[in-house]
């Protein structure tokens, strides 16, 4: 007896819901679709145009968040100089901001080698900002290895992408 009801509260529900709409319904939606939308309005202050200063997004345009390194090696190429140079130009704008650098390796050799090679990576960058005057204390390394690639996959030009240093506004 239960089943027979619940079922034929089931089927009423299921046919309210394919319900045929009115032509009034019809005309008001096709109303509101055709009428463009109107403007937001907004009661705040104005909005102030790129990324909060000091933010990631401000880095991230700015300098750039990760410097690269080449297969099995932890010391930074003249590029890679070069981008904890601006960094480091960047960092002295905004002396409250403290950044994590992380250390990343591509896929080969073992999971110690890697969390090593990207510790001494992360490490790298950070004695280079310290040797441009950054102070230690608003700096932090940590190292992944393997385990977050920024491109997945098995070839040298996603290996290349990983074996890098990530910087991180904390």
């Amino acid at each position: 007896m239960r089943f027979k009801v619940f079922s034929m509260f089931a089927a009423l529900l299921l046919l309210a819901a394919c319900e045929t709409p009115t032509e009034e319904t019809t005309a008001s939606t096709a109303t509101a679709a055709e009428t463009p939308p109107a403007p937001a309005t907004t009661t705040t202050a104005a909005p102030q145009p790129g990324f909060q200063p000091g933010s990631q997004e401000d880095l991230i345009d700015k300098v750039g968040d990760r410097v690269f390194f080449d297969f099995d090696r932890y010391d930074l190429k003249p590029e890679g100089r070069s981008s904890v140079e601006a960094l480091a130009a960047w960092l002295n704008s905004f002396p409250a901001v403290t950044l994590t650098l992380e250390g990343h390796a591509d896929e080969r050799g073992t999971r110690e080698y890697n969390l090593a090679l990207g510790e001494r990576r992360a490490n790298a960058v950070k004695d280079y900002l310290i040797a441009l005057g950054i102070n230690a204390g608003r700096l932090t390394t940590i190292s992944y290895g393997e385990e977050r690639p920024a491109v997945p996959g098995s070839y040298e030009e996603a290996w290349a992408q990983n074996r890098r240093s990530q910087f991180v506004v904390n």
